[in-house]
């Protein structure tokens, strides 16, 4: 049998910049020249272990306001489990440059990113972008997790979206270990769609809100990336991902999930947060005119699982107010939030170090 510690490995090349084995590098991969004549480049931070494994990406910030996803990269990039791996990670901290800087989901010809892929090397700014990252993190990789919040004015419960029928990302999902995991069809030009046609199995973590961190948002999804490499055999033993002191139940799964939407215009008050269980019939909001003339009221139309609402009170009719999930009761306990925040109080992994 050949003794592991002299295996040696190819070096990675991006964009003829070679990272040795055993060691990590940052790359600028050039996309374009900004209107100030700023030079705009997709940044990846390549972790090439010594040993034979697994390549994944982690990329954050597809949409340029879903800020969390940044943080969860950043404190992976410190994570002791990452100092010494089999196999390869690609983290990709900021794929939207240009809506991160100006605090936006979108691109500066207002293409969202997310509905760009493949792309093309000779199209729009967001098909160029889309087909960067495709050629230069998607192809080079087995598997990906891609880090999301809510859209800016929502929130969501910290969940897994997959498509079911992907046997090979329910697996990763499940070792991820998410308070809920969410059958999500694929959407055209999406990167989960593009990645899936190329054969690399993407799940989506959904988080929190745009712009805003959220503590423990950003734990559950720390943890999660760090199972889903244990998990691959790409983390050993010398740096294992501590339990809980308080196990969360298994992940709960909603195959089915649907939004309620507002009525009609008005000022909403909304009675439930994210990670609660409603009763079909039970009152979860009112959305009255500006004179408190009229109150409407909003009922749940399922037993489920809140996993995203609305944080903004003034809305318009048809506005998206809250995402109910068809779980059972049962299943749903360990998804409330403050069950969550409790079992991450005092995890050894978010020292203050990390977090620092």
């Amino acid at each position: 049998m050949p003794d592991k510690k002299k295996t040696s490995r190819a070096p990675l090349v991006i964009a003829g910049t070679t990272i040795k084995a055993g060691t990590r590098e940052v790359v600028d991969l050039p996309l374009s020249m900004m209107s100030d004549h700023t030079p705009a480049t997709l940044s990846i931070q390549a972790i090439h272990g010594k040993q034979d494994g697994p390549t994944v990406f982690v990329s954050a910030a597809i949409h340029g306001d879903e800020i969390l996803g940044v943080e969860i990269v950043r404190r992976l990039i410190r994570a002791p489990a990452l100092r010494r791996i089999s196999g390869t990670v690609l983290l990709v901290p900021i794929v939207n440059m240009f809506g991160f800087i100006s605090h936006s989901r979108y691109l500066p010809d207002r293409r969202d990113l997310n509905r760009s892929f493949p792309g093309s090397p000779t199209g729009s700014l967001a098909a160029r972008l889309a087909h960067l990252f495709m050629e230069e993190v998607v192809e080079r990789s087995e598997y990906g997790i891609d880090l999301h919040t809510a859209a800016i004015n929502r929130v969501n419960l910290p969940q897994i979206r997959i498509d079911m029928r992907d046997k090979r990302a329910h697996k990763l999902a499940d070792a991820f270990s998410p308070p809920v995991i969410v059958d999500s069809a694929l959407r055209e030009g999406s990167l989960r769609h593009a990645a899936g046609d190329k054969g690399v199995p993407v799940m989506v973590f959904e988080a929190g809100e745009g712009l805003r961190f959220d503590e423990t948002a950003i734990r559950v999804g720390v943890k999660g990336v760090l199972n889903v490499l244990r998990h691959l055999g790409m983390t050993g033993r010398h740096h294992s991902v501590p339990p809980l002191e308080k196990p969360l139940p298994p992940s709960s799964i909603a195959t089915k999930s649907a939004w309620i939407r507002a009525t009609e215009g008005g000022i909403a008050r909304i009675h439930c947060k994210v990670g609660q269980f409603v009763k079909s019939g039970s009152l979860i909001g009112v959305i009255s005119d500006p004179f408190g003339i009229r109150d409407t009221e909003m009922f749940a139309q399922r037993d489920g699982l809140v996993i995203g609402r609305s944080n903004l009170p003034i809305v318009n009719q048809g506005d998206a107010l809250v995402h109910i999930a068809a779980i059972p009761k049962a299943a749903a306990e360990g998804a409330d939030l403050d069950t969550i925040e409790e079992a991450f109080d005092g995890d050894p992994l978010f020292d203050e170090d990390e977090i620092l």
